[in-house]
């Protein structure tokens, strides 16, 4: 592999540290992730991972740290300075949440049209080229609708396009939350538990997905996971968080291997009382 095609760091997370009154919620936290790589973060309940994200996303100031996302085209964004609103439109920082929060009534399509409200809006001048058909808004509204149906077709839910969101199994409902991310254009996707309620296959379809994301488009993927046959199969990178800081950081199988990670989250691979989930992931990840 040439360094062109060597991953580039996209996400520097540096001495980041936030309180809620008396309780340090993230301490001192620092780590880094790569385009073209899936990054998770785990940990116990409590443990700060998705007040991180929270960080990230402009949902919480942290009160100390420097959070610096670099586009390939060495443009930076310090996302502790920016809005929401700004992380997610000019950045192009993308996220999902642990609760499903689609438009249930709109139908599938619209749902991952409204992701592309910003383009639209811009390309119909406010509602003007709109109102009117001007050429500029109908080509702008052809891609998002073509953008739409790829990544529909990708997540196996184009027979349902014109189907209401809500009516669709949690499973699909759990995918159409993904390819409305996807149509967002992400330079960084984070994934708030996306394998949450899901059965055994719809966790591998998971896997499938998201390695497919990344083999395509070379998006960067944060991902908070509990389920570790997600985790340790499909993670470039992990990073391991316990009352807020960071415990160990590494590779699946170093992390797996790690004392502190052990007594802290994972518990002890041969104990009896270790929760199923996590021997799973744990007996995968080492084949």
């Amino acid at each position: 592999m040439n360094k062109d095609t060597l991953p580039q760091r996209i996400l520097e997370v540096e001495r980041l540290s936030i309180r809620f009154g008396g309780l340090l919620a993230v301490n001192d936290l620092s780590f880094a992730a790569h385009d073209r790589e899936i990054t998770a973060i785990i940990g116990p309940n409590g443990a700060g991972k998705t007040t991180v994200f929270n960080c990230l996303t402009g949902f919480y100031k942290p009160g100390v740290g420097r959070i610096r996302l670099t586009h390939a085209d060495g443009r930076d964004y310090l996302l502790e300075r920016m809005d929401d609103f700004r992380i997610a439109r000019e950045a192009r920082v993308v996220r999902t949440f642990q609760n499903i929060r689609l438009f249930a009534g709109m139908s599938v399509l619209e749902n991952l049209l409204v992701a592309q409200h910003a383009a639209l809006m811009r390309a119909s001048l406010f509602s003007v080229a709109g109102m009117l058909g001007l050429p500029s808004y109908r080509k702008a509204e052809k891609i998002a609708i073509e953008r739409a149906r790829h990544w529909l077709e990708k997540t196996e839910l184009i027979a349902a396009a014109d189907e209401a969101a809500g009516s669709l199994p949690y499973g699909a409902q759990r995918r159409l939350e993904i390819a409305r991310a996807m149509c967002a254009e992400p330079v960084l996707l984070c994934l708030d538990e996306p394998a949450a309620g899901l059965n055994p296959h719809e966790s591998l379809e998971l896997n499938e997905l998201l390695l497919a994301i990344r083999a395509e488009t070379g998006t960067a993927i944060l991902l908070i996971e509990h389920d570790m046959s997600v985790v340790m199969q499909i993670s470039d990178h992990v990073i391991v968080l316990d009352h807020g800081a960071k415990i160990a950081d590494g590779s699946p199988q170093a992390v797996r291997a790690d004392e502190a990670v052990i007594h802290a989250y994972l518990g002890t691979p041969d104990s009896e009382d270790l929760p199923p989930d996590l021997a799973i992931g744990i007996a995968k990840a080492g084949r």
